[in-house]
């Protein structure tokens, strides 16, 4: 079969899909799918540069994304009043002091021979280094922290159009992924995986954390939005007019067009990156990196920088990653640290781009649709079929009860059991590499 038509077949198929959803249930429901069927995919693009271009395997996706959620905060919300008067001069310097720290310590190591004497010169700089950073941080963090607990407690944002947050969330992720490729990228496979696995962790454990800069789990909520709130739409005669002609209340029209607009703006996202991605891929840099990937060393024999070109990678890759949170977050319209879980953004978006095809773009875009929708939809379907299956089973039984209450996990069952079937019957995914 010509490729074109197997991939536009695909997608027609998925399409069909969401229709479904559509008709039986919503379309509400179907109008979610495809935003955050639209995010997912971008998620699964910036991962599949990383793995499908360079053969970096990064499990550390989750931060990169909280990342993109912390500079919807930051950017998006307004600032807290009298916050930083109370104590943001005094975190601000103490983080300046931290920074200072480290590269004191960078300093004492190149200057000193190598000896016991160096080793307790570094020693010596960040101990005092470290309790001077908590002496600063700690009474500035507490003051903060006192204003308004209940509704605010952090620094807040700057109050600019959140829109700007999603650029500002790809450069968040992309300085962490330079910090981190500078440390790990040197290492192993394995040990790389381990280590931005960690990093990850360690991530999440800060917004988790730190109230004055998240508000922790108590989570941050009310996020601006760049499309109209429904109340608005709602309020308003001429889209009520408009909503009425169409055969749509108030209600439901506003909550089906501020989702139809989510969907533009993250469609048009995504084709930025789908051809910034493409031109990458079919462009020297790109047949480099797959040569690197291939045989890094014939590739470093042929006098190309592995460890540089694979920095470049795993910078863009982690830079998509956050720009794709900082767009969930805004959706959401809220910062929720505690819902950041490998399962969901890790592990998922690593089985749509398996699925989809590994080095393939468009199969990085259909495994992202066709998993979320799977992830979405079937428990719902679990849920019929194990009522269907004991329909004639008498209320109250164990069984009846026990199936039941498994359709909750028939998530993870899909999962595994698409990509053990992919994996078998088109190991290089739906949409393979060329």
């Amino acid at each position: 079969m010509n490729s074109t038509l197997k991939n536009t077949g695909l997608f027609a198929i998925l399409a069909v899909l969401i229709i479904i959803v559509g008709v039986q249930q919503s379309w509400n429901s179907a109008l979610l799918i495809i935003a955050m069927g639209l995010i997912s995919s971008i998620m699964a693009l910036g991962v599949n540069l990383q793995w499908g271009f360079a053969g970096l395997f990064n499990v550390g996706i989750m931060g990169f994304v909280a990342l993109g959620g912390l500079a919807a905060v930051l950017i998006g919300m307004p600032p807290t009043e009298g916050a930083f008067a109370a104590g943001g001069f005094g975190v601000v310097g103490a983080l300046l002091l931290g920074a200072g720290t480290i590269l004191a310590a960078i300093f004492v190591m190149r200057r000193m021979q190598g000896g016991w004497k160096r080793t307790v010169a570094v020693i010596a700089v960040l101990v005092i280094g470290f309790f001077l950073f908590r002496a600063l941080l700690d009474p500035s963090v507490a003051r903060i922290e006192e204003i308004n607990p209940a509704q605010t407690g952090y620094l807040g944002g700057l109050g600019l159009p959140v829109i700007l947050a999603w650029p500002v969330g790809g450069l968040f992720a992309a300085a962490a992924a330079w910090l981190i490729g500078k440390t790990a990228l040197g290492l192993r496979s394995d040990y790389l995986a381990i280590a931005t696995l960690g990093i990850a962790e360690i991530i999440i454990a800060i917004l988790k954390n730190e109230d004055w800069l998240t508000r922790g789990v108590k989570n941050v909520i009310g996020v601006p939005r760049p499309v109209p709130y429904e109340i608005d739409l709602q309020n308003s005669a001429t889209f009520v007019e408009r909503a009425a002609g169409f055969g749509f209340d108030p209600v439901e029209g506003s909550t089906l067009w501020v989702k139809f607009l989510y969907i533009v703006l993250f469609a048009a996202v995504l084709f930025i990156l789908m051809w910034m991605a493409q031109r990458a891929l079919h462009s020297p840099w790109g047949r480099m990196l797959r040569a690197i990937r291939d045989n890094e060393v014939a590739a470093e024999a042929m006098g190309k920088d592995v460890t540089a070109r694979h920095l470049q990678v795993f910078i863009l890759g982690s830079a998509i990653c956050g720009i794709a949170g900082a767009m969930m977050t805004t959706m959401d319209s809220q910062l929720t640290p505690g819902t950041y879980q490998p399962l969901r953004f890790t592990f998922l978006i690593w089985v749509m781009v398996i699925v989809g095809g590994s080095g393939n773009n468009l199969g990085a875009v259909l495994g992202g649709f066709l998993i979320w929708f799977l992830w979405v939809q079937v428990e719902p379907m679990g849920l019929w079929l194990m009522n269907t299956i004991t329909a004639g089973m008498a209320d109250g039984s164990p069984l009846k009860v026990h199936l039941i209450e498994s359709a909750a996990h028939m998530r993870l069952l899909t999962m595994g059991l698409v990509l053990l079937l992919v994996l078998r019957f088109s190991p290089r995914g739906l949409i393979p590499e060329k």
